[in-house]
């Protein structure tokens, strides 16, 4: 909507606030819907259904933090896991699966107790909800999602890499209209991947020459990453896939 020229018309001075969930909203696009609605007035949050579905949100009347999905909601009590077991909570700072405890949470999974299980699990004697999600928290309390377990995180010579660092680094190219970071396993590397980008360009790039714009991606990410978290592999393809809520589906890229 904010590339229709026609949005630019419309009066919205009588927006409150906008509330953003179901996927990050890159730097960039935060900042121009700001520019229409008014500063502070976007609030990032986080959630699931199965929490009912809110878990964290920026204060709307206090300090917000653009890329973070805010502070426990009330009542509610987050923690960052370890990914592996799960079983021991990460010093602030580290990523690490994101759990949550509070009276918002489900009894479980209608008719699926196996699923119900693999989510609702024991953490310190009480029932916490396993979210699938990688995330961290900084010294202030405000948590970032960093990436989804069940997207399977990239390991690139034995380092875990989250592709929403390296997907942000892409957003900062105006060439980037939408891009997901996919693994790809690495023939000469047996349990090792390599880091693939796929890109949908922006209108205005969709007739420049495919080998120049690699090159300026991959000299891009070379500024700003560590060089095991550099693409490897740069595909454009015609329309990124998302699933009806409007994520990119990267389970249907995988297949």
């Amino acid at each position: 909507m904010m590339e229709n020229p026609l949005f630019k018309t419309i009066d919205l001075s009588a927006i409150k606030y906008c509330m953003s969930g179901a996927a990050p909203f890159d730097n960039d696009s935060f900042r121009l819907l700001e520019s229409f609605v008014g500063e502070g007035k976007v609030v990032e949050l986080y959630g699931m259904t199965e929490t009912s579905p809110l878990i964290t949100v920026n204060p709307i009347f206090g300090k917000k933090k653009i890329g973070s999905v805010g502070i426990p909601a009330q009542n509610t009590r987050v923690k960052i896991v370890d990914t592996e077991t799960g079983e021991k909570e990460m010093p602030v700072g580290e990523p690490g699966e994101l759990i949550v405890n509070g009276p918002q949470v489900m009894k479980g999974y209608h008719g699926n107790p196996k699923a119900t299980d693999e989510t609702l699990r024991d953490f310190q004697g009480e029932k916490w909800l396993y979210t699938g999600n990688v995330a961290q928290m900084d010294e202030d309390g405000y948590f970032f999602i960093v990436d989804r377990t069940k997207d399977i995180m990239l390991l690139v010579g034995g380092f875990n890499v989250y592709s929403k660092q390296i997907e942000e680094t892409l957003y900062e190219i105006p060439e980037v209209d939408l891009c997901a970071i996919i693994g790809k396993s690495n023939p000469d590397r047996p349990g090792s991947e390599l880091v693939r980008a796929v890109i949908q360009l922006a209108v205005p790039a969709k007739g420049d020459d495919p080998k120049v714009l690699e090159e300026k991606i991959i000299a891009h990410c070379k500024e700003n990453l560590v060089a095991y978290k550099v693409p490897k592999i740069v595909e454009f393809v015609d329309e990124i896939p998302l699933t009806a809520v409007g994520k990119i589906d990267k389970k249907a890229m995988r297949n």
